[in-house]
């Protein structure tokens, strides 16, 4: 489904992050490290520049604390809540079900925005239960982390595109938004002369299917989040908020060397309501999710 009125140049979305990410040199990426922090402090500093994100908007997605809450689900929890996180992202069930997860969470003072379903389940006859998952856990979105490897050519995303219109109608019809993609850098590859993230773009109606961008993933893929957002408007409700290293690893929020204020001034243009943490690899998961509720706290652009 070919959006009227669009028209888009494959190779123009690059970021001014894309362009040191793509070499992945120290050099490059120190130097713009350097020029993030300099950027930030400077809107920090400008009474012009109010914006910061509300509080109910910080969220952390739990793949990050997976490590701890295998060990202390109920604690974990709690911890992330005395730290000040709103809401949750759903990633794994540690053993329990929708409700026992509902449960804590009520108990702790958080709320699960979204989870994460596979695309089998959610192209196939496990909709109607991830749905009803969702609303059991007070949600919002069922996401769709990822496409199988044999699907990543344009054929691949265009049936991907076709089954999560049909699942986001499911979920709409329901009363939960649309159906929302989680991005890898391989989805911002070009494959037949196509960007494979554009077919999904196109070929999604937006009343049925959103994005919940990784900032890190778009930016090592070589895409600019402030240009999507501008584009394709509020199609962007939540966001991974990930960091990268000098090194090109991933790193707490704050302490590397994505431009996080700069991307987020015009994330309202594309529909951001959570920002939800994530890191794949953290060495200890609970100083990455204090180290990165500070920096998000603190924010400004």
């Amino acid at each position: 489904m070919e959006r009227r009125g669009h028209v888009r140049a494959n190779g123009t979305r690059r970021a001014f992050l894309g362009t040191a990410v793509a070499g992945l040199t120290g050099v490059g990426l120190a130097s713009t490290a350097g020029t993030a922090r300099a950027a930030e402090s400077g809107r920090h500093h400008d009474p012009r520049c109010r914006r910061r994100i509300p509080r109910s908007g910080i969220g952390m997605h739990l793949y990050t604390m997976r490590s701890v809450l295998e060990t202390d689900f109920e604690g974990t929890l709690g911890q992330l809540a005395d730290i000040g996180y709103a809401t949750v992202g759903v990633s794994g069930r540690f053993g329990r079900n929708a409700t026992q997860i509902r449960q804590v969470l009520d108990d702790v003072g958080l709320k699960a925005v979204l989870e994460h379903v596979g695309y089998g389940t959610v192209a196939g006859t496990g909709l109607q239960q991830a749905v009803a998952d969702v609303h059991t856990l007070g949600g919002e979105w069922v996401v769709v982390p990822s496409l199988p490897t044999e699907m990543h050519t344009p054929a691949g995303y265009r049936e991907a595109a076709a089954a999560m219109n049909r699942a986001g109608r499911v979920a709409r019809e329901s009363g939960l938004g649309p159906v929302l993609f989680h991005n890898h850098d391989a989805d911002h590859r070009t494959v037949e002369g196509e960007v494979l993230y554009d077919i999904l773009l196109n070929e999604t109606d937006p009343e049925y299917v959103g994005f919940e961008l990784d900032l890190y993933w778009a930016a090592k893929g070589g895409a600019d989040p402030r240009s999507l957002f501008v584009d394709e408007g509020p199609r962007f409700p939540a966001l991974h908020v990930k960091d990268m290293a000098a090194n090109g690893d991933f790193a707490d929020v704050g302490s590397g060397v994505l431009d996080f204020a700069e991307m987020f001034e015009t994330a309202h243009r594309g529909g951001v309501r959570q920002w939800l943490v994530e890191h794949d690899a953290p060495k200890d998961p609970m100083a990455t999710a204090r180290n990165s509720h500070r920096h998000l706290s603190r924010l400004r652009f």
